[in-house]
């Protein structure tokens, strides 16, 4: 089985399940997953993995993540892209220093409703599924973090902005508040990933997972057959006793361990290296 980790750049009006249809073939590979789903209509970023590296998406380095995106104001849609304009009213332009000044405001700490089009679950049902059977969803408050945001350009009725978000932010609720704090409805007509952390799309090159996982490494000074095999290890043995979760290299492999309360409990193991940085 292969194992690869890799940052595709998705396609636009494709949705980021379709694509790694696409991608089993393009790779010969019957295990593969992706971190960060993009709306169909967004383009941009998309870290994969394939065989046992997809184990690994939880212990990556993916944030924070970086967005090129265009509100559309004066542009109404359910969904909050371009997928489903319901209105388009014309609107006066607004002076470019306003436009700075608004999305310069939401920097700092953001707290705000999910857009209805989600995937996030309240009974064991999608948020999405219900809004396209015309049904609310009681969805939860949640906080982002935005580190930056700057205009690009401003060309009425388009807003082309650059924003550095914290993992989980949705850019679409971003852009409607934008908008909102305008005066105005919006919705993004464009939304473009650059990057997730220090993961960009370099034409798929495959990546060494030991890059992108900032974890402390630990030495196991017992047998190392035991660690690459599994075996019940005593914390003794580690040059690191503390609690914490940690990165245990073998010759050929790389184990991720917890160690609580003198306990070890492996979270992840056997996992192969990466061998040949020059695979592209």
């Amino acid at each position: 089985m292969m194992n690869r980790l890799f940052v595709v750049r998705k396609p636009i009006f494709r949705s980021s399940n379709g694509y790694m249809n696409h991608l089993k073939w393009k790779y010969n590979t019957k295990k593969i997953g992706f971190s960060g789903t993009l709306d169909p209509f967004a383009t941009g970023c998309l870290i994969v993995a394939t065989g046992q590296y997809t184990k690994l998406f939880n212990y990556l380095d993916k944030t924070p993540k970086t967005y090129h995106a265009t509100i559309w104001l004066g542009a109404s849609s359910p969904t909050l892209d371009i997928e489903q304009i319901t209105q388009i009213k014309e609107i006066k332009p607004f002076p470019k220093e306003q436009i700075e000044q608004t999305l310069a405001s939401f920097i700092g700490e953001l707290t705000y409703y999910p857009p209805q089009f989600c995937a996030k679950k309240v009974d064991g049902i999608a948020s999405y599924k219900n809004a396209r059977d015309g049904k609310s969803t009681a969805l939860k408050p949640i906080a982002s973090s935005i580190y930056n945001i700057s205009l690009l350009n401003y060309n009425h009725p388009f807003v082309h902005f650059e924003a550095t978000v914290s993992e989980g932010t949705y850019i679409r609720s971003l852009g409607e508040l934008i908008a909102h704090k305008l005066g105005v409805d919006g919705a993004l007509s464009s939304l473009e990933r650059l990057k997730e952390g220090r993961f960009i799309f370099e034409y798929e090159k495959a990546l060494d997972p030991l890059d992108f996982i900032s974890l402390p490494r630990n030495e196991y000074l017992g047998g190392i057959e035991d660690v690459e095999l599994g075996e019940k290890l005593s914390v003794d043995n580690f040059t690191n006793k503390n609690d914490g979760t940690y990165l245990v290299l073998t010759p050929n492999f790389f184990s991720i361990i917890e160690i609580f309360d003198k306990e070890i409990n492996y979270k992840i193991n056997r996992m192969p290296l990466f061998k040949d940085k020059t695979n592209v």
